[in-house]
């Protein structure tokens, strides 16, 4: 099944070095993955994994050990932000 990967600001140096500059990835993932299952497949730092994003919608930390992706859903990830 495929969906999108978007990974934004530090977390990009995740990405596959084709996708650095756009932060997108195209994937084919089992059905059934979870968000986390994705994020560990990935390798992306617990801590580092902030904002999530299913399709614009907002996903809380405790339901993305059951949350679901769906053929052609885009799922978005930013690490924690700091400014001033």
């Amino acid at each position: 099944m495929k969906i999108t990967l978007k990974l934004f600001a530090s977390l990009t140096d995740y990405l596959p070095p084709e996708s650095k500059y756009t932060n997108i990835v195209a994937l084919d993932i089992a059905p059934e993955t979870t968000i986390d299952q994705l994020v560990e497949q990935y390798r992306l730092p617990e801590k580092l994994v902030h904002l999530v994003l299913v399709n614009g919608s907002y996903v809380a930390a405790e339901l993305r050990a059951t949350r679901t992706l769906a053929e052609g859903d885009v799922l978005a990830i930013w690490p924690p932000i700091a400014g001033g």
